[in-house]
């Protein structure tokens, strides 16, 4: 992945930049940290994390989540799942780029245990709106404070991404794959986090972020 800065235009910060995008949320995984309990459906201030999620991307032209058959996503959200199953980050990120209705330029993904992403979407989209003309800017991601790249709170031109899988597809393969090994090639601008990428791995989590 190719390196750039964490700055951002002041245009980054603007509700409502003008750049439509469509919305990609990752919601497998085994969740063996939380004792096997559904990610998507635990619930953190009141409401499920997924729920929180899809309310980031409400401004979405198309959100689909990539999850297991059983899980409730609301009308007019798409469902799909790589198949085989439990193929990882990538095989998900596959599978939801598929499952697109006439894609668009854009492709916020997210992760279904960042209950708090709201704040960010929107610095996300300015970014990218203002960059929208560099051909030498592929997206950008959230960076946290203690430098951990967060590359599914992340806002990417979808020609990009698919690049990424079909050069993946010719090699090691998408199955197993890190989201990371997607962006390699990409020209991906790092935004530092204000709180908004804080996971919800454990059940102490849970705690720390409803407290």
């Amino acid at each position: 992945m190719s390196p750039a800065g964490t700055g951002e235009p002041a245009l980054a910060a603007a509700v409502g930049a003008d750049v439509s995008f469509d919305a990609v949320v990752l919601a497998g995984g085994r969740a063996s940290r939380l004792g096997g309990a559904s990610k998507p459906d635990v619930v953190v201030r009141g409401r499920r994390m997924l729920a929180h999620v899809l309310d980031a991307a409400a401004q979405a032209r198309q959100a689909v989540v990539v999850g297991p058959p059983a899980l409730e996503v609301p009308p007019g959200v798409r469902l799909t799942l790589e198949d085989p199953p439990d193929g990882g980050p990538a095989a998900g990120i596959a599978a939801g780029l598929a499952a697109l209705d006439a894609p668009g330029e854009w492709v916020l993904l997210l992760a279904c245990d960042v209950p708090l992403v709201a704040a960010a979407v929107p610095r996300l989209a300015g970014l990218a709106a203002a960059r929208r003309d560099d051909t030498a800017f592929d997206g950008v991601m959230l960076v946290d404070a203690d430098g951990r790249e967060q590359p599914l709170v992340g806002l990417y031109r979808r020609a990009a991404l698919e690049s990424g899988l079909a050069r993946l597809a010719g090699g090691r393969g998408v199955r197993g794959a890190p989201v990371r090994a997607i962006l390699t090639e990409m020209h991906v601008q790092r935004l530092a986090d204000e709180g908004a990428s804080r996971d919800v791995d454990t059940w102490e989590d849970v705690r720390r972020i409803e407290g």
